[in-house]
């Protein structure tokens, strides 16, 4: 039986949702529409996939048709993980872009916007991945409440209008973005109506015809045309190849649960990292908004950065393996380099070798998805195909143009990708138990995210609500230190004493991330349901029923 503390000391505008079948998501709509397949006797993939569908009209600043996504599913019995993240075209290498655009410092230059930037999408792939193991309502019932909003119209929130104006100066040149995300010349203002008639388009095919039509028919003619006619690389041959993979999700153990992992070419094995040197610490007898239990996990933070930023990228290319990274051995050797007392700039160790919407969705049947998906920079690319809806991602800034990286750009390759789901599980009594599916979307903030809110939880036994709701700091890539301007001022005064070079950041949904959480009650009651958290970073809504 779970036992948190039920009072919140942070300020919210969330209370936790106690249900037995829940969908969580970052804006409302989005919900309601996974719950309307749970309502039809669908499962939670099901919801989830809905879902995801629904959430790319009502939160295209986020994520889109275009984009790609990750997932763990719990079947009721066991784990699997799914990389639905997008390889790049067969053309590209870093003699392509070198030609296309020049050196800095010695390296060929890499574009952050356009069709360079884009690489196979695999969102799409991986709906198709999770129907075809999991689902049990038709697909075309899936993208039935997607097809509407999109059709009708919805009315704006808050969050996602503050995002799509701060997009459009870098976006609205970029091809196909100003036909379909500006309307009268502008970004939408908050509660006014968009309708996505393109959009709602090629939901109706894929409804009509699957989902390998985006890759193989009509949908994947229309993108490779458009790369072709604006110059890019991506031809129907890169789109046709495309396959989401099934892979084995990687594991932790911390305080007698283990957290779950996608494996590189994702970065949720730095959250893994963290925790494993975490272990080596008595968290729980350190007060937990003071400074001592901050600087340490600021400090594992930065420790498993600094081995993810030198050796992850497409499993195929690395040369040590995520089982290396995280073994015990390895983890008290990098946990030893912590001063207690003062910030340290940390190299990479040597292991031995040999724009995001987050979601998730639960039923009462024990069916638990932990779901991602992203067009990366907000919009992504910029780049919308005309008539269809589907913005592109920009993923391929991932890749590095450094020839002796791991993870340097060529054809066929996936980048590294920040996009992470994340669960956990308990073993009890010689089996595996489900115990919470979450996760925090945000770029480099999301294993941060995970390790934060997870320390709460089973350090400290914050319920997750208020895990959710506190304030968060984020480790950049040159180690400095963002924090939320609700951050206690006496532990950042401190931290800054101990020499962490901090910035207060007011903007907590750009720089902060946001989460979902749902925490099974009791492995030994089902009817208890779950308990489930929505962070009010966003626009979202933990919906049950």
């Amino acid at each position: 039986m779970t036992r948190f503390n039920w009072q919140n000391p942070y300020p919210t505008l969330r209370q936790p949702v106690f249900a037995r079948n829940i969908v969580s998501t970052s804006h409302p709509l989005a919900a309601q529409a996974g719950l309307r397949m749970l309502w039809k006797g669908g499962n939670a993939v099901d919801a989830a996939i809905a879902a995801a569908a629904a959430i790319t009209v009502v939160e295209p600043v986020s994520c889109g048709l275009g984009g790609d996504a990750f997932a763990l599913v719990w079947d009721g019995s066991r784990l699997h993980g799914l990389n639905a993240s997008g390889t790049a075209p067969a053309a590209w290498n870093v003699d392509y872009f070198r030609t296309r655009y020049g050196e800095n410092n010695g390296m060929a230059r890499q574009p952050v916007r356009g069709w360079d930037t884009v690489t196979v999408p695999g969102v799409i792939a991986g709906w198709e991945a999770l129907h075809a193991k999991f689902g049990s309502l038709p697909f075309a019932d899936l993208m039935a409440p997607a097809i509407e909003i999109a059709e009708r119209g919805h009315a704006v929130a808050s969050i996602v209008a503050h995002k799509w104006q701060a997009a459009i100066p870098d976006l609205h040149n970029q091809p196909g973005f100003a036909g379909t995300f500006m309307p009268h010349g502008r970004a939408p203002e908050v509660g006014e109506r968009v309708c996505l008639a393109g959009h709602a388009a090629t939901l109706r095919q894929l409804a009509e015809q699957g989902p390998r039509a985006y890759y193989e028919g009509e949908i994947a003619e229309r993108i490779a045309a458009f790369s072709h006619e604006c110059g890019g690389a991506m031809t129907l041959d890169d789109l046709r190849n495309y396959r989401a993979d099934w892979v084995e999700p990687i594991g932790k153990r911390y305080r007698g649960y283990t957290v779950h992992e996608i494996p590189p070419n994702g970065q949720g094995i730095a959250a893994l990292i963290a925790l494993g040197i975490l272990e080596q610490f008595d968290m729980a007898s350190l007060p937990l908004d003071g400074v001592e239990a901050q600087h340490l996990q600021i400090e594992a933070m930065k420790l498993a950065f600094a081995d993810v930023y030198r050796y992850v990228a497409d499993p195929r290319a690395m040369a040590v393996t995520p089982e290396h990274m995280l073994d015990d051995a390895y983890l008290k050797s990098r946990a030893k380099l912590i001063d207690r007392s003062r910030a340290t700039q940390f190299d990479f160790g040597m292991p031995k070798s040999g724009g995001t919407i987050y979601m998730s969705a639960v039923d009462e049947r024990g069916m638990m998805v932990s779901f991602i998906q992203s067009n990366y920079m907000g919009f992504g690319s910029g780049v919308v195909v005309p008539g269809t809806g589907i913005a592109l991602q920009n993923r391929g800034c991932g890749f590095s143009m450094d020839p002796v990286s791991p993870n340097v750009v060529a054809g066929g390759k996936r980048p590294f990708h920040t996009i992470i789901p994340a669960f956990l599980t308990q073993q009890m009594e010689g089996r595996q138990e489900a115990v919470m599916s979450f996760g925090v979307m945000g770029g480099d903030m999301q294993p941060q995210g995970h390790l934060q809110t997870a320390v709460r939880m089973l350090d400290y036994g914050q319920q997750p609500q208020a895990a959710c709701d506190a304030p968060r700091w984020k480790v950049n890539r040159d180690f400095t230190l963002d924090i939320e301007s609700t951050f206690d001022p006496d532990t950042a005064r401190a931290l800054e004493a101990r020499g962490h070079r901090i910035k207060r950041i007011d903007d907590p949904y750009m720089d902060f991330g946001s989460g979902q959480f749902i925490w099974k009650l009791d492995r030994n009651d089902p009817e208890r349901g779950y308990v489930a958290a929505s962070d009010s970073r966003r626009d979202g809504l933990a919906a049950g029923f």
